[in-house]
């Protein structure tokens, strides 16, 4: 038989079970559980009550928001990897390390520095355009030499130096392990994934071993020695490094920054590595079938811009690298959806710019989509990003440009180019990190007068 005080208590009981229930559900359950922002403020009202009493209200939230934008998925470490000095670079350095360098780094890429590098570009694809002429109607794969330009060039701004791999016809030994090591690295990437048992056996057997560490003290070496020597002098010529010097005396970056960077400009830089400007270059050659489209070719000079664009749709430098982020432990929303904690997140960019969604016609070639051409008034060009978006974008994009435009040019003027087997299919290539490029054979003939 229930007595008034036990009855009272267990209504008591099961109103405060009933009320955190209720509670709890609404915070972690309830139609705006989805949104971001701190738990207990979700949980009671009490917390914006105090915050308005006591006047806090305009600091309060102020910080709130703050603390959520920093609350942005962060780059997973799993392929942004701290070079073996312990400094990252501008690829892989957190939020406020990545800001702090690419305002320094910035003006190596202003409008007003690459003005100052384009007799060096220039100066380069002269001397392909010279080093190809011995060449004519002699079967060449077109992919080594534009390597060996791009490499070369970048050498020049980065070093001041000549790699003398288009003086040789030949990627340098150093260039031939680095490419292995996209492959090598997309595949010890893929087994990490599996699990974190996976994961440790790899880093512990395989990246902590004596093998591996040498290699990649040795690539380190390779870029960090030339680094120092490129600062110990000054340069005969403008170089990326030209405006920082004369801006702030060098003491913008420590050294083993410029170590870091310098590795990073000449093999990992997106869209601005020599690598990626070669595979964009060839991807125009073998994509214009200069020999069969002699439409487009007259049109090339007026219209270089649109050839290029639509040639980085179809085939992005690094179509299979969605530049991943891991989200915050607190989780983090994306495109008004909350995503949980630790997930990896990106956007594949082929996928995005072969979608019929956004293009017509996605899987073809047209430069005149991007000439106001009314058949295609309905695509998105503006989907097509391939030097990526925001604050942590490409910062070699305008170099990038640079060295396509005149390296096109260059051939385009200088010769006739024949593919010599057109019913391959250059493009099908599989991916690792960067494409697994198969050479490209054709055969130059010099235009006349």
């Amino acid at each position: 038989m229930y007595t008034l005080p036990g009855t009272v208590a267990l209504i008591t009981i099961s109103a405060v079970v009933f009320y955190i229930t209720s509670v709890l559900k609404t915070a972690f359950f309830g139609p705006l559980s989805h949104f971001p922002g701190p738990r207990h403020r979700a949980l009671s009202k009490l917390p914006g009550i105090y915050t308005s009493i006591m006047g806090l209200e305009a600091v309060t939230r102020v910080a709130l928001h703050e603390r959520k934008q920093d609350d942005r998925p962060y780059k997973d470490p799993m392929f942004y990897v701290v070079g073996v000095n312990g400094c990252p670079d501008l690829s892989s350095a957190d939020f406020g390390t990545h800001t702090k360098q690419r305002k320094i780094l910035s003006q190596s890429f202003s409008d007003r520095s690459l003005r100052d590098l384009e007799l060096i570009i220039r100066s380069w694809a002269e001397k392909m355009a010279s080093k190809l002429s011995d060449k004519a109607r002699t079967p060449i794969d077109m992919m080594t030499y534009l390597n060996c330009t791009t490499f070369d060039i970048m050498g020049d701004l980065t070093f001041g130096e000549d790699l003398k791999m288009l003086e040789t016809g030949e990627l340098s030994p150093w260039v031939r392990t680095i490419f292995g090591g996209f492959k090598a690295g997309s595949f010890w990437r893929g087994i990490r994934q599996l699990s974190v048992f996976t994961d440790w056996i790899v880093r512990k057997f395989l990246f902590e071993s004596r093998k591996v560490r040498l290699m990649q003290r040795e690539n380190f070496q390779y870029c960090s020695t030339r680094m120092d020597a490129r600062l110990a002098r000054t340069p005969y010529h403008p170089d990326l490094w030209s405006r920082i010097s004369e801006t702030e005396g060098g003491e913008g970056l420590s050294r083993d920054e410029y170590r870091s960077n310098s590795v990073l400009f000449m093999i990992a830089e997106t869209n601005t590595s020599s690598e990626t400007t070669a595979t964009a270059l060839c991807r125009m050659t073998y994509l214009l079938h200069l020999s069969k489209h002699g439409g487009i070719l007259n049109d090339l000079k007026a219209e270089m811009h649109a050839v290029i664009q639509e040639s980085l749709r179809i085939y992005p430098p690094v179509p299979p690298s969605t530049l991943p982020r891991k989200t915050q432990s607190g989780g983090v929303s994306i495109c008004g959806h909350f995503v949980p904690g630790d997930v990896v997140v990106g956007v594949h960019p082929l996928a995005t710019f072969h979608s019929p969604r956004h293009f017509k016609d996605p899987q073809e070639f047209h430069p005149e989509r991007w000439l106001n051409d009314a058949k295609y008034q309905n695509d998105h060009l503006d989907a097509v990003e391939p030097f990526s978006v925001g604050p942590q974008n490409c910062l070699g994009k305008s170099l990038a440009y640079h060295e396509m435009r005149f390296l096109l040019a260059s051939l385009i003027l200088n010769f006739d180019i024949e593919l010599i087997n057109p019913a391959e299919t250059w493009l099908d290539q599989r991916t690792h990190i960067l494409w697994e490029k198969k050479p490209l054979m054709c055969k130059l003939r010099q235009v006349k007068g």
